[in-house]
This record gives C-alpha cells, sequence and structure tokens, in this order.
C-alpha cells in the first residue's frame, strides 16, 4: 500500500547508483539517495526508455536535435524517453523531478553545447524541456540541499 503522506518524486536513475550512464556508469550521490527517507522516489532513464543502449555514444543537442558524437542524429529516442519519463511522472503523481545536470536530457537551464568539447550554454534537456511544460519543477542533484530535502 502506498504512504500518500510521501509524495513521489522523479529521479535520473544513474542518481541513484544505476549503471544507466552513457558510459556504462553511473553519477551516484548520496544526498539524492538521502531523498528516500522522506519522498518516494521514482528512478527513470530517458535515454533507456527511449530505446538507447548502455553503454551508448555520449550525445548532445545542438540546433533542436540530439546528435550522438559519430554524428548519428538520436532525437527520436530522446523524445520517445522523455515521453515515457513524463508518463512515469504523471502515473506516480510527481509535481518535482531530480535530474542530472547538464545531461542532453536531464539538464535544466544549462547543458552541453553539441559541440562535444565541454563548452556549456543556455538551455534544457529534452527530458527537462517536456517536464517542465507539464508544470514539473525540475531540481539538479546540486539543489537538493538547498531545498532542505537532504
Amino acid at each position: 500500500m502506498e504512504d500518500k503522506t510521501r509524495p513521489a518524486i522523479l529521479v535520473s536513475a544513474c542518481l541513484l547508483g544505476v549503471s544507466c550512464k552513457y558510459d556504462g556508469g553511473h553519477n551516484r550521490r548520496e544526498q539524492v539517495i538521502a531523498l528516500k527517507d522522506r519522498f518516494h522516489l521514482i528512478p527513470a532513464c530517458p535515454e533507456q526508455l527511449g530505446g538507447l543502449p548502455t553503454p551508448r555514444i555520449p550525445s548532445e543537442i545542438r540546433d533542436g536535435r540530439v546528435f550522438a558524437k559519430d554524428g548519428t542524429d538520436v532525437t527520436e529516442n530522446f523524445t520517445k524517453g522523455a515521453q515515457e519519463a513524463l508518463r512515469l511522472a504523471k502515473l506516480f503523481d510527481c509535481s518535482c523531478a531530480v535530474l542530472k545536470a547538464r545531461s542532453p536530457s536531464c539538464g535544466s537551464g544549462m547543458i552541453y553545447d553539441g559541440t562535444f568539447s565541454g563548452t556549456k550554454t543556455a538551455g534544457d534537456g529534452v527530458t527537462a524541456a517536456l517536464l517542465k511544460k507539464q508544470g514539473i519543477r525540475i531540481y539538479s542533484e546540486d539543489e537538493t540541499e538547498f531545498l532542505g530535502w537532504a
């Protein structure tokens, strides 16, 4: 039986230690895992949900499309993954999400610029943008302590 006193939040699975990162690793963050004491954590990796393998070629957004470093257009995979992440957020009634900063899926406010040079630019990842359009608040793994969650 679900505990209705603890709200659900969508979380980038890599932040919980799931090995779904493009290189097969993870981005485990203890302060994100600690959120389990106050919230139901709903893990999601939009890139996997969109059908991309792990490991996979890294991707970045350029000119409104998502390209793997080898030039392959993977926009469709990222779009499908964003839609599936939104489906999970709605299913579990998530009003917010903690997503991986700067990711082409999950980045919010700042992402890599599409040159694969490590240069950052203002913008949102595909999933973050879709969730925001649906009124879901987005936080990065670096913002949880400022919210008093962890």
